[in-house]
């Protein structure tokens, strides 16, 4: 439809009367189970075209018009609310936001006594009643003047507590939703259950909040940002007196509520949160800018949908609509075979999409992709692009079942379909060059002058099949190679024979086992100390070691069988045995490997930004294997079970969740010298 575009104007009664039934249909999907046939800056922009077309012809107003009314007067409820629960009015770029707030201190007589601003969080708004101190009753905004019982969902509502810490009445208000790792879990959860996965954190956040008798538990997490009954308080000390009684709310976040003086300050802070969204751990789709003062919102009251002394100043969306051209069938390094999207160019939060994840043929099949579909496409931060949803409603019938491969595109042999995830008959060796390269990589056997050039030569000359041939080259098989001379040649069975000795963990690594990384591998190593002891480990005991659950244990377990042949002959090369890494009972080590009485025992590290003086020339993994070998745990996250930061240059969010949870931070210079003795030496 011509007319979905925020600068687009309705020129006949016609285009009004279509779309104002597309907005209120789309408005009902998505205050009812979150679902959307519009990405939402169609829809703002649908909206505002509606407004101006209502504007300038007030005589040809429908009463059915989104204008005017709370959720687009698309949604009802049956239980009433104590005090209506109204929407906010949207703003979309600076100058509108200044207007705005010039308009407010116009209404009001006097400057504003100061503004708060904070994440519009992208969830469902809710009404909890308590009664005593004790939650009896949780209701959807509905049409804001009642809502839906949805009591049935508060235990599973992280944050909402069953009791407040003081016997109150009270109703709290705010926002329930998924966050990003809750939506990954609910998916995984339902994949399980053979159920389809949600589209979006928000529409799994709608449908679980309305499921009932299902055979799991989804959770999800509320914030508070209001309250009925704890009146003649500002903003801020409201969200502290609600954080007081024990609810959630986002001053935890990097994102936390802040109070600005000045609209410059305002305009500042909106465009610091727009910069965190990206590392959020949940989705936000603007931010709200409120009078803090209570005196300031009782005297410029409400309108009949929204209140006049806040606003919300929205960001480009990160969910949009496109269409999925065709799904293209790439091989992975250990022979997995998987779909990615070809899309209609899209920008999604500044960025122009083209290509986004398909999960898997079953995936595909049970969404009911098909290629020419108008599809939901989710991009958080700099998080790869996903394909969610296909929008049956408005396929057209020109659109076409998606081909699944018959053989390997690769190499043309057959699949093996017996999993979710499809994988060439070859495994590995189908694409031999690429696990030889990754094999040879800096983080795992660091085998230098063998790149993906050299790597296709010896594949293709016949010389090597896979990691444990590099160890049989001889200088007379190197010299035969195009471009490889004396000097070469002498350099490369150098770093293949350095190699040899590599740590077990890099052994490991360098197999490329599905399911682990650098930091499994330095897991599984320390743990079992010995190549010898992990072939031997079955499944229930991989899945002793930190961090392995049951399902990843089975799927390493398979591996290592299927890899027997090339253990052996990493073993007939002495790769992997001469270097072992002690086990636990010989050191007292953690489950990690990490040293008991090191300087950093007991610690939990994060490491962020780029490093300077003697950390320098460390990558990242190395980094970590550092911190283990110091006694500490490394993780990629900071969280309150975080205890030490180490801040390069250009830090970001992860330094400023630090310091607003108190963790303890070093440069790069300070945490050199804390582990000094244990630094590579120059």
């Amino acid at each position: 439809m011509t007319f979905m575009t925020e600068n687009s104007v309705l020129l006949s009664p016609a285009a009004y009367v279509e779309a104002v039934t597309t907005a209120v249909a789309a408005s009902a999907a998505y205050y009812g189970d979150g679902t959307t046939p519009l990405g939402d800056d169609e829809y703002d922009g649908l909206v505002r075209a509606i407004a101006a077309y209502e504007e300038a012809h007030p005589d040809e107003v429908l009463a059915e018009s989104p204008t005017g009314k709370v959720a687009g007067g698309a949604v009802q409820g049956d239980v009433p609310h104590s005090v209506p629960m109204l929407s906010l009015d949207n703003v979309f770029d600076a100058d509108e936001l200044a207007e705005w707030a010039a308009g407010l201190e116009r209404r009001l007589g006097h400057p504003v006594a100061g503004w708060c601003v904070e994440p519009k969080l992208d969830g469902l708004a809710v009404a909890a009643r308590y009664r005593g101190g004790r939650l009896v009753q949780l209701l959807t905004r509905g049409d804001g003047l009642a809502g839906e019982d949805i009591t049935h969902a508060a235990d599973a509502v992280l944050g909402l507590p069953p009791v407040l810490t003081e016997p109150v009445d009270v109703e709290l208000r705010g926002e329930v939703l998924l966050t990003t790792a809750q939506f990954e879990e609910a998916n995984r959860i339902r994949l399980a259950h053979q159920a389809a996965p949600f589209a979006h954190p928000r529409s799994g956040a709608a449908g679980t909040l309305r499921a009932k008798d299902r055979p799991y538990r989804v959770e999800l997490t509320f914030f508070a940002y209001g309250a009925i009954g704890l009146d003649d308080l500002g903003h801020l000390a409201l969200l502290e007196a609600l954080a007081a009684l024990g609810a959630h709310t986002a001053a935890s976040t990097a994102a936390a509520p802040m109070r600005c003086e000045t609209v410059e300050q305002v305009q500042e802070r909106v465009d610091e949160v727009a910069a965190l969204r990206a590392d959020l751990p949940f989705g936000i789709d603007g931010v709200v800018v409120k009078a803090d003062a209570a005196e300031d919102q009782r005297r410029a009251g409400n309108g009949s949908r929204a209140p006049r002394w806040a606003v919300a100043r929205k960001l480009a969306a990160e969910h949009k609509v496109t269409r999925l051209l065709a799904v293209e069938w790439n091989v992975g390094r250990t022979g997995i075979i998987a779909p990615r999207a070809v899309l209609e160019p899209v920008v999604i939060d500044g960025v122009t999409v083209t290509y986004a994840t398909l999960h898997n043929p079953s995936d595909i099949t049970r969404r009911g992709l098909m290629i020419g579909d108008q599809v939901f496409v989710y991009r958080a931060g700099d998080v790869i692009p996903r394909v969610e949803a296909p929008l049956v409603d408005r396929r057209t019938g020109a659109e076409s079942p998606i081909a699944f491969p018959e053989a390997c595109p690769r190499c043309g042999d057959a699949i093996d379909t017996s999993e979710q995830r499809w994988r060439c008959v070859r495994g590995r060796s189908c694409q031999a060059v690429a696990s030889v390269v990754y094999a040879a990589g800096r983080d795992q056997l660091d085998i230098e002058g063998l790149g993906g050039t050299r790597a296709i030569q010896l594949v293709e000359a016949g010389l090597v099949e896979d990691v444990a041939d590099l160890f049989t080259l001889t200088r007379e098989q190197l010299l035969g190679l195009e471009r490889m001379g004396e000097t070469s040649a002498t350099n490369l069975l150098a770093a293949i024979e350095t190699a040899r000795g590599a740590a077990l963990s890099r052994v490991f690594c360098a197999l490329g086992v599905r399911g682990t990384g650098r930091t499994m591998s330095r897991r599984i190593a320390a743990h079992f100390g010995s190549m010898a002891a992990i072939r031997a480990a079955d499944a229930d005991t991989l899945a002793g070691v930190d961090g392995i659950g049951t399902e990843k244990a089975r799927v390493i377990a398979a591996e290592l069988v299927e890899l027997a042949p090339l253990l052996d002959k990493l073993a007939a090369q002495q790769v992997g045995i001469q270097v072992t890494e002690p086990q636990k009972p010989a050191t007292g080590a953690d489950d990690d490997g990490a040293r008991a009485g090191g300087p950093l025992a007991g610690q939990a590290v994060v490491v962020t930004g780029s490093m300077t003086g003697a950390l320098a020339a460390l990558s990242r993994n190395e980094m970590n294997e550092l911190i283990e070998r110091a006694g500490g745990k490394a993780s990629s996250s900071v969280s309150r079970r975080t205890t030490l930061l180490v801040a390069g240059e250009k830090a970001g969010s992860k330094r400023t969740k630090a310091e607003e949870l108190g963790i303890r931070i070093l440069d790069p210079e300070e945490f050199a010298a804390l582990v000094a003795d244990l630094l590579p030496t120059p």
